[in-house]
Formats: structure tokens, sequence, C-alpha cells
């Protein structure tokens, strides 16, 4: 099963996307894809396109975009739960520490983070974020 993994611009710009990488390795999954990237608006609303009609829509595009993130296709048993285990809750302040959102994040947009939350929503992102040739299955 795979999952799609982003580290937002504030863990890029805090230097965390190692501890992340390092967190999903140490887990046991594989990372078979993962790219650099600068989020354009378009790609943006899509990626958020189920909070479309929520007041803090326009926050988290306005985000997303203002640097850069690291998109990242993971493999593995459960990758779906097993990542969004390890990721921790949405607020961190109901995160529990030993999560990657316990140990760094500050707020509910800037959470470190952004995982799929379940299998289709895991298939979409991937899509949106990866050509079928930039997954390596291996």
């Amino acid at each position: 099963m795979h999952t799609f993994l982003a580290v937002k611009p504030d863990g890029v710009q805090r230097d965390l996307i190692g501890e992340v990488i390092k967190r999903i390795e140490d887990k046991g999954l594989k990372i078979v894809g993962m790219k650099m990237i600068w989020l354009d608006e378009e790609k943006a609303k899509k990626h958020y396109q189920e909070h479309k009609d929520k007041e803090f829509f326009d926050e988290l595009v306005g985000f997303i975009t203002s640097k850069p993130i690291v998109a990242m296709a993971i493999k593995g048993e459960d990758a779906v739960s097993v990542v969004r285990d390890m990721i921790g809750s949405t607020n961190p302040k109901e995160a529990n520490p030993g999560t990657i959102r316990g140990d760094y994040a500050l707020d509910l947009t800037k959470n470190i983070v952004h995982a799929a939350d379940s299998e289709e929503t895991a298939e979409r992102e991937l899509e949106l974020y990866f050509e079928e040739e930039e997954i390596y299955d291996y």
C-alpha cells in the first residue's frame, strides 16, 4: 500500500526534512518517490479541495504556497494508518509526544507535515504530485 506525505513549508524552513525521513525509514516504511517543489495556487487548491468551503481555506493555500514543500510517496503495510499515527493529531496541542506534530508543530496551520487520511485521498494526492514513472516501487 502507498500513501502521500508532505513536509510543509515550516518543516522545510526549520530543517526538519531529515528528521521526517529518518522517522519514516526507522518505522520500516520505504520512500519510493520524493521531490522538493514550490506549489502554485492552482495545485494547492486541488490539494485542499475538501476544505474549499471552509473559512481557513485561503490561509491553508497561502501557507502551502509560501515556501517549498517536500512531497513523498511512501510504501508499506497499512501505510496510510501507520503514517497518520506517526504524525499525530492535526492540532499540535492534542498530538502525543513522540509524534512528528507532538514534537515539532507550532499551530494548526504550521504543523510540519501533511499526510493522506485515507486510501482514496492517498491515491488522489499521489496522482496530483507524481507521475507514475516517478514512483520507484522496489
